[in-house]
């Protein structure tokens, strides 16, 4: 298939492209040289986003995989982020679609569920707590539109929880918890919020690749949860990491100055994703944490 991958050099599109590459797809990508360089890409590269693509010049399109995002939750510029990552996702998804794109499979997050109690259904009422959620309720509301007026269209997505692994490098203060804690105990006594026990429900970006991969073979339009279905405390990511560190570290508590705009508790019920995309995740925290670090991207 043709496909295009936006936010192509993100931590999640850089992953889904190389196991695009390796399955022999024609991959087209957006994305930005400050993010991860893809060693051995020979796709088509469009810089700096897809608002400015000549798509007369492309031509046809077999299927979207719409990772592209300003997914900075603490960001509070609604008009922005809206720009961004709903008016800009409309505007991508009307265009494919006109040129007979037949699949999209786009990054919804779990952040629009808010502070509503876990396990998090597909079937609950959004209560987002920042814009960068509110933005994520718009995307999913106006891509489901998408798949009524156009049903021969299967459009997919996937509300992401917290996705580690490699490729998030770059990202800085945006890392996982579980990148900047490594960084930190290679150091220093690593640092978490007052008294550690919020829970996580950390994916394997290997995972996340899989999730994708099935939803581009989706027999229906849907959106889905796409995490581990269990939930971590950030004392339980210090001690993993401190056996795959080997370090032995004790937590220093500060006090977290989000209050109110911060989700103490994530966790995904992922029975749907399994019942519509046969999706089962296969790391463990454990596990996914100590591949990510025996892949050398960790630390």
């Amino acid at each position: 298939m043709r496909i295009l991958v936006t936010g192509g050099t993100g931590l999640i599109g850089s992953n889904i492209v190389r196991k695009l590459m390796e399955d022999g797809h024609d991959v087209l990508i957006t994305g930005h040289d400050a993010e991860q360089k893809l060693k051995g890409f020979t796709g088509k590269y469009l810089q700096p986003s897809f608002l400015g693509i000549d798509w007369d010049a492309i031509g046809h399109i077999d299927a979207v995989i719409h990772e592209a995002a300003i997914n900075d939750t603490t960001n509070m510029d609604r008009a922005e982020m809206f720009r961004a990552n709903a008016d800009s996702s409309k505007a991508l998804f009307d265009y494919v679609v006109k040129n007979g794109c037949k699949r999209i499979v786009y990054a919804s997050s779990t952040a629009i569920y808010g502070d509503l109690t876990p396990p998090y259904q597909e079937t609950m009422t959004p209560k987002p707590l920042n814009p960068y959620a509110e933005s994520k309720v718009a995307l999913d509301a106006l891509a489901m539109q998408v798949a009524k007026d156009h049903p021969d269209v299967t459009v997919v997505g996937l509300r992401y929880c917290n996705v580690y692994g490699r490729g998030e490098s770059h990202k800085g203060s945006r890392a996982t918890m579980i990148y900047q804690l490594a960084h930190q105990m290679k150091q220093h006594a690593p640092r978490i919020f007052t008294d550690g026990e919020q829970k996580r429900d950390y994916i394997y970006v290997k995972d996340v690749v899989t999730a994708n991969m099935l939803a581009l073979a989706a027999k229906e339009s849907c959106i889905v949860n796409c995490g581990s279905g269990v939930a971590t405390t950030f004392n339980r990511i210090i001690e993993i990491l401190n056996g795959v560190l080997g370090t032995q570290w004790k937590p220093d508590y500060i006090d977290n100055p989000y209050q109110g705009r911060y989700q103490d508790y994530t966790l995904c019920d992922m029975s749907l994703a399994k019942e519509k995309l046969g999706f089962v995740p296969a790391f463990s925290i454990e596990s996914g944490i100590r591949d990510y670090y025996e892949s050398g991207f960790l630390v």
